[in-house]
């Protein structure tokens, strides 16, 4: 609806019957535009007229009828889109990177990501992160898409393997709120920051190869500190055996 039109029909909605020269003094609307807004309104299928001996009255179509009605042929142009475009498009692999800002639309890719991979995920999650992508993961794993994570919060998910980076590490390197999902050795997306969002989404392979690298390397790091043993880390240098301490301390929290 235009400005106008809306107002109309707001105002119809609290008084009605009514004619256009009560609308237009309860709207607000001008009367020299009142009755092309009730005109098109009508056209619209959001109010009825009837024409009495004395005056034209309008009543609104109720808001659940005319909505029921908008979200029925939305959906249908929806589902034509889908059927004309879908056809024309031709997925390119060409290792361009692709830069975009926003939460909402780093989450979008990174559920489609989730949605379309067949074969592995792997992935860098914070605690929104978690929350945001716990339906797509479920889904993914169910379809028996393995599922690698590793978490730089504390949100519990019990979807595939699961690590925890260690807190001191993950602030070092600033990744409290970094996302990243590698699909499928195909494709990356990585993003930084919650509430101003810089991402990045490619599907250059050598991008894909040391995303996919880092995340296998910290668990596979994980699985191997659970099995070492007090003989074997005494062996260690020094440096290197704090290191390991710290994650298996960290890891049994």
């Amino acid at each position: 609806m235009t400005e106008y039109e809306a107002k109309v029909y707001l105002a119809l909605l609290g008084e009605h019957p009514a004619t256009g020269y009560q609308l237009s003094k309860s709207s607000g609307v001008p009367r020299s535009m009142v009755y092309e807004a009730l005109g098109r309104l009508e056209a619209r299928g959001a109010a009825l007229k009837t024409v009495e001996e004395k005056a034209t009255l309008f009543r609104p179509v109720a808001p659940e009828t005319l909505l029921q009605r908008y979200e029925s042929e939305a959906r249908a142009r929806a589902l034509l889109l889908r059927e004309r475009l879908a056809p024309l498009y031709q997925r390119q692999i060409e290792g361009r990177l692709w830069n975009f800002n926003g939460r909402h639309e780093a989450l979008r890719y990174a559920g489609e990501l989730i949605g379309a991979a067949e074969r592995e995920l792997m992935l860098v999650l914070s605690d929104a992160d978690v929350e945001d992508l716990r339906p797509a993961l479920a889904a993914a794993a169910a379809r028996g898409v393995h599922v690698g994570a590793m978490l730089t919060g504390h949100a519990p998910l019990d979807v595939g393997q699961v690590v925890r980076h260690p807190q001191h590490e993950t602030e070092l390197h600033r990744m409290q709120e970094t996302l990243m999902v590698v699909a499928d050795e195909r494709e990356f997306l990585i993003a930084s920051g919650h509430a101003s969002t810089t991402a990045t989404l490619t599907t250059n392979t050598n991008m894909v190869l040391i995303a996919r690298q880092f995340i296998w390397m910290e668990l596979f790091a994980q699985r191997i500190f659970a099995r070492l043993g007090d003989d074997l880390l005494a062996k260690l240098d020094p440096d290197d055996r704090q290191v390991l301490m710290q994650e298996l301390n960290h890891d049994n929290e």
